[in-house]
């Protein structure tokens, strides 16, 4: 157990992310993915030693007696690791189904900042476009979210200012998500420029929050449009930088301009998520998979992309739920 549970634990994390990151550069390409979740590891551990003693006396010469010492060790490990293709309905209604807000508030107030998740989670708040035309096959326009993205650094200013949280009012049965401004926050000047981003006028220090978005709130509630969890891992596929070769040959969809320039899309994923290439395997990569032909990896030192990498982990891992066992299940019996 000492020399071997931590390193199942590596290989496990480390291939996880490999995998994610793998279905990641499919998106960009277009091409279908697929899920394969270690259901489980089992092994059968084996030591063997033994040691003797041999002698042999005879009547003659003391040179034909001798006096022998021997002993051998043997170790062996047999794991077996079951894979689980995860497909059936279920899981699909589960990756094509809007994130909750009830999960938006569990990831915000487990630590998250607020503003990674809702770049991640949300395609609109309040008619305010975070490239929702990213949330599916690479558009061939160029997307909206220059203003998505003061709102989401506005977000994190307030949250520095620890101005606002996320939570629920309560109304007997009934349970209604809000925006909780703290009262002496207010009416400063960065509070009231964020709700004038939003287009919310109303003076109430609770905001309430819901995704049924009708594009006319009234200026009194904050209307979400979320992300389901194929419409992130489309949205974070275009954070994959794609060999010249690639788009040359036209094997992904290139995103242009209204001026017919092509779309640089560091400009919405730059500070969030990036996933470089290159010819040969890369030495600095903290997660790198191999891919037509190329090496696609997140640099070890570039932690932004690393925490939006676990933070996708954990939505995924909220998302999928608990899925039946659909068709058969593989099993890789291993000897060494």
């Amino acid at each position: 157990m000492e020399g071997n549970r931590n390193e199942y634990n590596k290989v496990l994390a480390n291939t996880n992310d490999e995998e994610v990151l793998l279905n990641l550069v499919r998106r960009r390409y277009a091409d279908s993915i697929a899920v394969l979740e270690v259901n489980s590891v089992s092994t059968s551990l084996e030591w063997r030693k033994n040691i003797g003693i041999s002698a042999n006396f005879f009547d003659g010469d003391l040179d034909d007696n001798n006096l022998g010492l021997s002993g051998n060790g043997s170790y062996s490990e047999k794991p077996t690791i079951t894979y689980l293709p995860l497909n059936g309905a279920d899981y699909v209604k589960n990756v094509l189904s809007p994130i909750s807000l009830d999960t938006i508030l569990l990831l915000t107030r487990s630590g998250w900042a607020a503003d990674r998740v809702l770049r991640l989670t949300v395609n609109k708040i309040n008619g305010v476009n975070n490239a929702s035309e990213a949330s599916g096959p690479t558009p061939s326009s160029a997307p909206t979210y220059k203003g998505f993205r003061l709102l989401a650094s506005q977000i994190k200013e307030l949250q520095k200012m620890d101005s606002f949280a996320l939570g629920y009012q309560l109304e007997g049965d009934f349970r209604q998500l809000g925006f909780l401004v703290k009262p002496d926050q207010r009416n400063t000047p960065k509070v009231k420029a964020f709700m004038k981003s939003i287009n919310v006028t109303t003076p109430n220090n609770i905001i309430p929050i819901t995704s049924d978005y009708s594009g006319d709130g009234g200026g009194a509630t904050i209307e979400i449009n979320v992300r389901s969890l194929a419409g992130i891992q489309f949205f974070l596929s275009h954070g994959v930088i794609v060999p010249d070769e690639d788009l040359n040959k036209g094997r992904v969809q290139i995103t242009k301009t209204a001026d017919g320039k092509i779309f640089d899309w560091g400009n919405v994923l730059s500070d969030l998520f990036i996933v470089h290439s290159s010819k040969d395997k890369p030495k600095n990569a903290g997660v790198a998979v191999q891919y037509r032909g190329h090496w696609f990896y997140i640099k070890d030192n570039d932690m932004q992309s690393k925490y939006t990498l676990m933070l996708l982990n954990q939505i995924s891992a909220l998302q999928s739920g608990t899925v039946e066992k659909a068709g058969p299940v593989l099993t890789l019996p291993v000897s060494q």
